[in-house]
């Protein structure tokens, strides 16, 4: 929204999450399987809940099913940008989308974002405070306890280490 997006719609397949995105300022919410086969179904939703073509898209779990779902959402001439590392490779259904021209852009080092962030951040733009539902200290027991916590999802949205 800081960047001039007029609505936003989220998408996940825990309840939980979904609902934290509501509060915290999401239009909409779709929640999704983890089957293939819904996937057309699916972005029909989302196509739905969104009420107007889809120009952005962004793939936070880099898994088959939730770049094809993002591929499939977004209208002709949008892009879907996987964010992160998801799994080695991918079978996605491109040819469809590069019919349409939806671009694909990937993040992963983030290389030169911070000074943005940080200022989004120190302005008020944004607020990271509701993401940030645990935090550990740096022994290996919290370190340990920390990433079970993550691995587990349930409550936790953001896990992060005071040092």
């Amino acid at each position: 929204r800081a960047f001039g997006a007029p609505r936003i719609v989220i998408v996940d397949v825990d309840d939980y999450r979904l609902s934290v995105a509501k509060e915290i300022g999401a239009d909409n919410i779709v929640k999704v399987s983890t089957n293939l086969q819904d996937i057309a179904e699916e972005v029909e939703k989302i196509q739905k809940a969104m009420g107007t073509g889809i120009d952005v898209s962004f793939d936070c779990a880099g898994l088959n099913k939730t770049m094809s779902t993002a591929l499939g959402a977004t209208c002709a001439g949008g892009k879907v940008c996987l964010v992160g590392m998801g799994h080695h490779e991918m079978t996605v259904p491109l040819t469809p989308a590069a019919v349409r021209e939806v671009d694909v852009v990937g993040v992963f080092r983030y290389k030169n974002t911070w000074p943005l962030c940080l200022e989004l951040l120190r302005s008020g733009k944004i607020d990271v405070k509701p993401l940030v539902t645990h935090r550990f200290g740096f022994s290996q027991k919290e370190v340990e306890e920390a990433f079970e916590t993550s691995a587990r999802g349930g409550t936790a949205i953001k896990v992060m280490f005071n040092l």
